[in-house]
């Protein structure tokens, strides 16, 4: 069986800038038609990245500097607006695929959908989170390392403080994040428990 704990998130990163990011900012809802999420990646920040293209500006998503991005740095309360899935499920499918979110603040529902996939979520301070941003986007491809079970984030010497709350972190460190898994593996114990209620009694 795959080991899915979450220790070290290790890898260079791409800085999206800007409060409240929205879930349809993320991923607009003309792509929420797929029954499968594969090939979601490729339409992340679409609308944004159009936006700028226009404008003969571009995106961080079509910055060839950040095509190995695995962390995304972001500001004030990322994720918010629909509590759409789809938004980690492109994030996670974007490039080489985002592995962990360092912001100022996420959205509730999506830190949970984020969570469900494996994906950490922590929190910094908005100083601390704008240095990283400056320096990822004065050197891009440094590497950087979240380090879950220490709490930190560093890069060549550079270290800042990151939060996430307890349950969650202890879930991604124990490989106990994905809750249909959870389920899947606690069958027999779950069968027993169904057998002894009334109203589930010989369901099997």
């Amino acid at each position: 069986m795959q080991d899915s704990r979450r220790r070290i998130v290790a890898g260079p990163a791409v800085t999206v800038r800007g409060h409240s990011i929205d879930t349809d900012r993320i991923i607009p809802a003309r792509f929420l038609k797929c029954v499968v999420f594969d090939g979601l990646g490729e339409h992340a920040f679409a609308d944004d990245r159009s936006q700028l293209a226009e404008r003969g500006e571009t995106h961080p998503l079509d910055d060839p500097r950040f095509a190995g991005a695995r962390l995304l740095f972001v500001n004030q309360n990322f994720g918010c607006g629909s509590s759409r899935e789809h938004a980690p499920q492109a994030l996670a499918r974007w490039g080489k695929g985002i592995a962990a979110i360092v912001g100022e603040s996420f959205a509730e529902i999506f830190f949970g959908n984020c969570l469900a996939l494996g994906i950490p979520c922590v929190i910094a301070t908005p100083d601390d989170v704008a240095a990283v941003m400056a320096r990822n986007e004065r050197e891009p491809g440094r590497e950087f390392r979240l380090d879950l079970e220490k709490l930190v984030l560093t890069s060549d010497g550079h270290s800042i403080p990151v939060q996430c709350p307890d349950g969650p972190r202890h879930q991604l460190l124990e490989g106990r994040w994905d809750s249909t898994g959870e389920l899947l593996a606690a069958r027999g114990e779950v069968l027993r428990t169904a057998a002894r209620l009334p109203y589930f009694g010989g369901w099997a």
